[in-house]
């Protein structure tokens, strides 16, 4: 089944989706925790939305602007509250021939986000003093003295 960028949620497995190629950038290699890997990104879009896509291994470097692909047996991750597609040695890449594809232009800039609670549960780590107690209480003073 195909899926519309706006409908991407993080960790979801055997994506299909059809997309407009917005921006791309060379193929670098990048330090993982399984060695050395070859990646280039690039965001792509339809007409719910854009997403940043990783392609890995082979996959990288060989999209280029302007181009509409269809990716099957992609995969999601979430980064800094934002969803992202991933394309590698298990995913199908291949240009589409589509009418009618929404126009660069005509990609809305939105991007699916990772609901908050992803990133790590900040509110408990001190959250009170810095929002509740000491900073407001020391704020509220310093406007007294000045009436």
């Amino acid at each position: 089944m195909e899926e519309k960028i706006g409908n991407l949620k993080p960790n979801m497995e055997s994506v299909n989706v059809t997309v407009r190629v917005l921006e791309t950038t060379e193929a670098r290699q990048i330090q993982t925790k399984n060695g050395l890997r070859t990646i280039s990104e690039a965001i792509v879009g339809d007409e719910t939305g854009r997403v940043k896509l990783t392609l890995w291994g082979n996959h990288a470097g060989t999209i280029k602007e302007g181009q509409i692909i269809k990716i099957e047996n992609a995969w999601t991750t979430a980064f800094k509250g934002q969803v992202q597609l991933n394309a590698g040695s298990k995913s199908k890449i291949a240009e589409a021939d589509v009418k009618d594809f929404p126009d660069s232009s005509n990609i809305p800039e939105n991007t699916p986000t990772a609901p908050q609670q992803m990133r790590g549960g900040r509110g408990f780590r001190g959250g009170g003093k810095r929002y509740g107690g000491y900073g407001r209480r020391g704020r509220r003073q310093e406007n007294e003295e000045e009436e």
